[in-house]
């Protein structure tokens, strides 16, 4: 089948008692077509919507267990392996989770390498909910006196009338009127007691991992380029025609190089502004691989003013974060209409140290490492939901379970080596991509499009004081957030100016009370 076949998003209802009636019609960013979902058993019902692209099995059955499966896997012959059934490879990849829980139980969740969210009604009634390694597939949790209502997107649960519980074991949405969200890496087991939801068991699934291997150089490098090679295999899956986001930078280079090897046909698109663009970055590998390649030009104003569909997307409050989806947000939204799969280089940085390209010291290149794979879950950068709104599934290769495990355990001193970032990573490209590629200074998307200049140059204009950008850009996403993800609002119904107009409000009144 062309292009993905899978659930790209979903919000069902367990019930134990009849409550309050619940919306009919999700109020879902991510767009494909609706299937209603349902299963009964041992008085609970699951009742709800899947969003789908292509024509994917939503919900598997095995006897009295149900599991809903959003996403996808990438292990798949491993899996089928393990529990001796090769004929899960032809299936659904909900029908392989779904043997994966019969075979190992809350275990299955440690073997799974994918980009997914599992809902599963048990043989006893019970309720369980099941996010990636990486939480890339976000999973919202709110629950009440009558059941539990679970959604890929908060902004669904975020408006129930009913009174809301704690979800022991979930972190809660501030301001989201009960809203938690199920961490990455975990596997909650939700049980009533005397009509109250708690969490029998939270069970970690996935960490990252603390060690580090002093590994040979040449071994390192010959291991990240088998891995990454086939997490960009995995996510190909029997498209034959995917598309990669091209920045001309290594990490996405470096993906696109891979999918070209396997592959028929590669497209790559790359997104710039009239205050900066890497077209001519881009274009040189993309002519060096052979690609069909698209540049996409938007107006450094009109890109900013992206910044609802990023809060309505991403469903965050962080700006900085908003910042490095901006340029994304457009570029999907721009793309040809029509389901497609896309690959990007997004997430590399994390466990490379890209992001402190200034750090030399190695000690403090290995803890600043630590640091950010301690604290990304939650920011949601990597979630479906940011390429969803315009009908595309997208995933990131770097960011594959086992690859992963790899680049974080891999000693600093391989990260950085004579003067240059990411040096494994480079070295294990070096013959696939041309020369000024391999060596090209790190660059982010945000920096690359001029997002970040741009926002702070438009706030300039208003008279903001450089000194309290930062302030004002906090502010905005907090706003947007509560219009948008909270309030219910649509993002072609929030107007930036109009935003930043109440922020200066806002932050007026409160320097005056303050004073």
């Amino acid at each position: 089948m062309l292009g993905p076949n899978l659930v790209s998003g979903f919000t069902v209802r367990v019930a134990w008692a009849a409550g309050p009636a619940t919306p009919t019609a999700p109020r879902f960013a991510t767009q494909g077509h609706h299937v209603p979902v349902a299963a009964t058993y041992a008085g609970r019902e699951l009742r709800g919507t899947a969003v789908c692209l292509g024509a994917p099995t939503a919900l598997a059955r095995d006897g009295a267990t149900h599991l809903l499966l959003g996403g996808e896997i990438y292990n798949r012959e491993a899996i089928a392996g393990a529990v001796g059934n090769a004929f899960l490879t032809h299936g659904s990849d909900a029908e392989l989770v779904l043997a994966a829980w019969l075979h190992w139980g809350i275990g299955a969740f440690r073997v799974l390498n994918g980009r997914f969210a599992a809902v599963i009604l048990d043989s006893g009634g019970r309720i369980v909910l099941a996010t990636d390694h990486a939480g890339s597939f976000p999973l919202w949790v709110r629950a009440d006196e009558y059941g539990v209502d679970i959604s890929s997107e908060a902004k669904t649960l975020a408006r129930r009338r009913s009174l809301a519980v704690d979800v022991p074991g979930a972190q809660l949405l501030p301001r989201g009127a009960g809203v938690h969200r199920v961490p990455a890496g975990t596997a909650l087991i939700l049980e009533t007691v005397q009509g109250e939801v708690r969490t029998s068991s939270a069970v970690r699934t996935w960490a990252p991992p603390l060690s580090r291997v002093a590994a040979d150089p040449d071994t390192a490098v010959a291991t990240v380029h088998a891995l990454l090679g086939e997490a960009v295999r995995a996510r190909l899956r029997d498209e034959p025609e995917p598309t990669v986001v091209l920045s001309g930078g290594v990490d996405s280079s470096g993906v696109a190089a891979h999918a070209v090897a396997h592959s028929e046909r590669v497209h790559t698109v790359s997104m710039g502004t009239d205050v900066s663009d890497e077209f001519e970055h881009a274009g040189a590998v993309a002519r060096h691989l052979g690609t069909d390649h698209q540049e996409i030009s938007v107006d450094s104003a009109d890109l900013v003013r992206e910044l609802p569909w990023a809060v309505w997307a991403a469903e965050i409050t962080d700006h900085t974060i908003l910042e490095h989806l901006l340029p994304l947000t457009a570029l999907y939204r721009r793309l040809p209409p029509g389901p497609r799969r896309v690959l990007t280089g997004y997430g590399a940085d994390i466990p490379l140290g890209g992001m402190h390209r200034r750090t030399e010291r190695l000690d403090f290149l290995d803890a600043v490492i630590a640091h950010d794979m301690a604290t990304f879950d939650g920011l949601n950068e990597m979630s479906p939901v940011v390429s969803g709104v315009a009908g595309i599934w997208s995933t990131h290769p770097y960011w594959d379970r086992d690859l992963l495990d790899h680049l974080v355990v891999l000693d600093a001193g391989l990260k950085r080596r004579y003067g240059r970032d990411k040096w494994v990573l480079r070295e294990s490209l070096a013959g696939m991509l041309p020369d000024a590629t391999l060596a090209r200074p790190k660059l982010g998307i945000h920096e690359g499009s001029g997002t970040t200049g741009a926002w702070t140059a438009l706030l300039l204009e208003r008279g903001v004081p450089e000194e309290r950008i930062e302030e004002f850009k906090a502010a905005m996403a907090r706003r947007m957030h509560e219009l948008i993800v909270l309030g219910g609002e649509q993002p072609d119904a929030v107007s930036f100016d109009e935003v930043l107009y109440s922020t200066e409000s806002a932050l007026r009144l409160e320097r005056r009370t303050a004073t």
